[in-house]
């Protein structure tokens, strides 16, 4: 599976919404890869963006400098996120970007032409718009622009795309943005343009080609790089014969992603992509995390407060498949300290307890599993619904901690009791590798934990974080330990460390 997300600006750091996306492609990698299939995940950052020009120019630095240290930014997030792309694009950077651009723009040179245009033109959407305001909500008037332009003749393809779509060649979920885009393409297709001059873009850009004093219009550029980051045998290995090519995006750019970029595809000769997923907004007391709203959380920060287990598991547990996603701190640490501190560091720390307790460590036969959950969890994945594949994850911890409940190992027989903890102990290690496309952080913990033929008692998993903020270390000012009163090892009392 070919799986890419979406690559950002780099006219600011990275926010939430950013994480979100990563966060996204890396469960879908780490669990195809867990599955034994071979995958490749690529992100990168879109520099040749005229909003990173004019952002440089508001700062007072040269755009190289500008690019450089934000685009250096959003491949950091690879450490603090725990994500495991195998490929990052730099559009400014990579050597095979602009060569690879250069070779689809004379691929669909049939379908191009030169006229006049008149528009209006958002500078945050980099998209004309035939008035205003920008639908997305970028507050910056939209600005007039009279200019000779390349267009490409979208129009010819409208019917194709029907066909694709409409027939589910080209999956495009969930099933409400198919619709859209349905919509969209039924109501007609005009031709679009796909340069700008190279001096509104202040010569920053991919010339094109026979033609210097125009640019690549930034999002021909941009989609391009779901190819031309292919080099060599990697474009035959993972455009030309893979089955499963997987474009992960947000809302506000499905157009590009699911008419533009398979029209220029078509154009050019070249295969498609096989499903577009689609993702909604985060947002902030009602408006969308952004760069430009003033509300743009920062990810790094977030994981350095609360730790990368809190900041994934929000966002798998708590965004929804379809329909935007309020963030707030104080619901990020509700959210930990319910499933993460309260169910699973809780139920490893109650099994941990009990069997070196009452079998001196020794772990029992397994028994019979408590729950089948890797068929659900796969099933959400392919219907692009985090959410539903978090919960069923989150399912087998629930339906421990009721099977601890239910049998109180600590007043059974021996007999009863290995069974019963056989199957805790089973159910623990089954977690440890379900949860590990989620939380690979949290899921060695665990396997270490109930690893081995013979346990001790574990420390707390994880912090309860409504405690105390957690200094920038990330680790608590105070944590929360296995209480003593309890046979199971259930409950918690305060101890300073």
């Amino acid at each position: 599976m070919y799986i890419t997300t979406t690559i950002p600006y780099v006219n600011a750091r990275p926010h939430l919404g950013h994480a979100l996306e990563l966060v996204q492609a890396d469960v879908l990698a780490r669990h195809h890869r867990r599955r034994g299939e071979p995958v490749r995940f690529q992100t990168g950052t879109d520099d040749n963006s005229l909003k990173n020009v004019l952002a440089a120019e508001a700062e007072g630095v040269p755009v190289r400098e500008l690019v450089d240290r934000n685009a250096a930014a959003f491949e950091g997030l690879r450490g603090p996120l725990d994500l495991s792309f195998d490929s990052f694009i730099r559009t400014s950077a990579h050597p095979g970007h602009r060569p690879g651009v250069e070779r689809v723009w004379q691929a669909t040179a049939h379908d191009l032409y030169t006229r006049h245009y008149e528009g209006l033109y958002c500078v945050g959407c980099e998209q004309f718009y035939p008035q205003g305001p920008c639908p997305d909500g970028h507050e910056a008037p939209l600005q007039p622009v009279s200019e000779v332009n390349w267009f490409f003749r979208l129009s010819r393809y409208r019917d194709a795309l029907l066909d694709l779509i409409g027939g589910g060649r080209l999956r495009v979920e969930p099933a409400a943005r198919r619709n859209e885009v349905l919509a969209f393409l039924r109501a007609g297709l005009d031709d679009i343009s796909v340069s700008r001059s190279a001096a509104r873009a202040r010569g920053w850009g991919i010339p094109v080609p026979g033609d210097p004093g125009q640019v690549v219009y930034v999002w021909w550029d941009a989609l391009a790089n779901y190819v031309t980051a292919l080099g060599g045998g990697d474009y035959e290995r993972w455009w030309e014969r893979e089955a499963r090519k997987v474009h992960l995006v947000g809302k506000g750019v499905i157009r590009f992603h699911a008419v533009y970029w398979p029209a220029m595809l078509l154009s050019a000769g070249l295969p498609l992509p096989t499903a577009i997923f689609v993702h909604d907004y985060l947002t902030a007391d009602g408006r969308k995390i952004s760069k430009s709203s003033g509300n743009a959380a920062d990810p790094v920060a977030l994981v350095d407060a609360y730790g990368v287990d809190a900041v994934r598991w929000w966002l798998l547990r708590e965004v929804p498949r379809v329909g935007d996603a309020d963030f707030t701190e104080a619901r990020l640490v509700a959210r930990a300290d319910q499933d993460l501190a309260g169910g699973l560091g809780n139920l490893v720390s109650r099994v941990t307890v009990m069997v070196g307790r009452f079998l001196d460590g020794h772990v029992p036969p397994a028994g019979e599993p408590l729950a089948e959950v890797a068929e659900p969890v796969h099933e959400a994945l392919e219907d692009f619904d985090f959410r539903r594949a978090a919960g069923a994850v989150w399912g087998l911890v629930e339906e421990a901690n009721k099977f601890v409940e239910l049998t109180r190992p600590w007043q059974q027989d021996t007999a009863g009791r290995e069974r019963s903890l056989g199957a805790l102990v089973h159910a623990c290690r089954a977690l440890a590798v379900q949860l590990e496309p989620f939380l690979p952080t949290a899921a060695a913990r665990v396997a270490a934990a109930v690893g081995g033929t013979r346990l001790s008692r574990s420390e707390p998993l994880f912090p309860r974080l409504g405690e105390g903020r957690a200094p920038r270390s990330g680790r608590p000012a105070a944590v929360l330990r296995p209480g003593e009163g309890r046979p199971d090892g259930g409950g918690t009392r305060r101890r300073s460390g």
